[in-house]
């Protein structure tokens, strides 16, 4: 199981969480970031440096925004080839 980045990181990508993630399993899309499903090994670092609250363990995702854990996996499908989001 995955961590998967909801709602509020649309628009806003802090990047925090780029910093602290130790296997670079999390891109950027156009509005905002994705983690890898296949990539994350589930080691929550991620989760406590988002400012805006929007990580969640794939079975701890609030139902509000349950959906983005498909999208999260369509990000990938639609965008096979595309590269971790670079650190600072």
């Amino acid at each position: 199981m995955a961590y998967v980045i909801v709602e509020p990181c649309i628009n806003v990508k802090d990047r925090a969480c780029v910093e602290v993630c130790p296997v670079d399993c999390i891109y950027e899309g156009a509005d905002q970031l994705f983690i890898h499903p296949d990539e994350c090994i589930d080691c929550g670092a991620c989760e406590p440096v988002c400012p805006v609250k929007a990580i969640f363990a794939e079975d701890e995702t609030p139902e509000q925004w349950k959906h983005f854990i498909e999208l999260n996996k369509q990000f990938f499908k639609d965008n096979p080839s595309v590269k971790p989001a670079s650190k600072a």
